[in-house]
């Protein structure tokens, strides 16, 4: 399991982030017509809710919305330096980020929230930009 797939578990979209991708479309036939119907819309997790919920009841006073090590802690996951690189090097951060550690965590925090949102958390597109 990597890293950012337990972010994905604790916040309940584990299993769409496991869920097997279709078939691209250089493995059909020319002329196939596919079998199987679209899929349905995915249902969003409210992950906003969960997130203040879990600031409310945390005794520290974390900003989720603009920290990536705030964000780790209300998950409950590794928020070090060394477990924010390993998960930078999973998400692909670029490697001019890589020696700066606030420009990496910023990279970090909006990438996390972008992926979150691609695998069905409703992340405010102000938190995206």
């Amino acid at each position: 399991m990597g890293f950012f797939s337990k972010i994905l578990d604790k916040l309940g979209l584990g299993s769409k982030a496991e869920a097997a991708p279709p078939p691209s479309a250089a493995s059909a036939s020319p002329g196939a017509v596919p079998t199987t119907p679209p899929s349905s819309p995915v249902a969003l997790v409210d992950v906003v809710a969960q997130l203040e919920q879990r600031a409310t009841a945390n005794p520290q006073k974390l900003n989720w919305r603009t920290s990536i090590v705030d964000l780790l802690k209300l998950l409950e996951i590794d928020s070090s330096y060394a477990a924010r690189k390993e998960l930078a090097t999973e998400l692909g951060c670029p490697a001019e980020l890589m020696g700066d550690s606030a420009k990496m965590n910023m990279w970090l925090h909006k990438t996390v929230l972008e992926r979150i949102a691609a695998n069905g958390g409703n992340v405010p597109q102000d938190l995206l930009d």
